[in-house]
């Protein structure tokens, strides 16, 4: 048990919110760093949908800092456009995490309200996603103890690595 199959994936999270003016630049774009804080809450989401909150982790004695993140800019999104963050796990091993995200721009009627079905929150239950493709990518991180070392998550707190993954199990997600 560890690592998952390459191309098996969890089940895609969603969290949506508007784009807030303080996150664009002159040109009225969303500055492109900040895709990187989307995608951390897209992760600490979709943990918490598993039912594991990043706090509890680190109580528990564990980290899980970003080692690596690589994004694709395929649109900008602008001030109070309606996005949604898709995130889900493409690894879950005892030494490592990574994760996928897919950041969309979703559509609203022509009243400018949202529209409640647009709002998106938790697993999404889909086999495509809604909205246009702003922003893909994916963030790779490694167990940490404390002391910044790198430890074994079955080693040190099997019954933490062992609940994770009979929650992606449950989700749907191939272990």
């Amino acid at each position: 048990m560890g690592s998952r199959n390459p191309g098996l994936a969890s089940r895609w999270h969603a969290t949506s919110f508007r784009v807030r003016y303080q996150e664009t630049d002159q040109m009225g774009v969303v500055y492109h760093a900040n895709y990187l804080s989307w995608f951390e809450s897209g992760r600490t989401e979709m943990f918490r949908g598993l039912g594991f909150a990043y706090r509890t982790l680190e109580n528990m004695g564990v980290l899980l800092p970003v080692t690596a993140a690589d994004l694709q800019f395929k649109s900008p999104a602008r001030y109070d456009d309606l996005v949604a963050v898709y995130a889900r796990l493409t690894t879950f091993s005892a030494l490592r995490v990574v994760y996928e995200y897919e950041i969309r721009r979703l559509a609203e009627p022509e009243t400018g309200e949202p529209d409640s079905s647009a709002l998106t929150a938790g697993p999404v239950y889909l086999d495509k996603l809604p909205g246009e493709l702003l922003v893909a990518g994916s963030t790779s991180h490694v167990w940490l103890n404390m002391d910044w070392k790198p430890v074994r998550l079955d080693r040190i707190l099997p019954e933490l690595f062992y609940a994770i993954t009979l929650a992606l199990r449950e989700e749907g997600g191939a272990v």
